[in-house]
């Protein structure tokens, strides 16, 4: 079991699946990236697409399209 500092409990098979998510969609936006791709055509990429109903939020304090974009700016400097 693991206890994070906020959020839910979580055992190692979650933290590995959220790892894995947030490198395979690093991997995404990076291709979109090298292949020239401005931030709103990797939004509407969708490319957590296939995560977005396990890890996605479209309302509250950070969404789906606040991550990507944090991704993307990140990967951007």
């Amino acid at each position: 079991m693991i206890i994070p500092g906020h959020g839910r409990l979580s055992n190692e098979w979650e933290v590995t699946e959220y790892r894995d998510m947030m490198v395979i969609i690093r991997d995404r936006v990076q291709a979109m990236i090298n292949k020239g791709a401005p931030l709103q055509q990797v939004l509407a990429a969708k490319v957590s697409a296939d995560y977005d109903a396990r890890f996605g939020s479209n309302s509250g304090p950070w969404t789906t399209a606040m991550f990507i974009e944090a991704v993307y700016t990140s990967l951007k400097q």
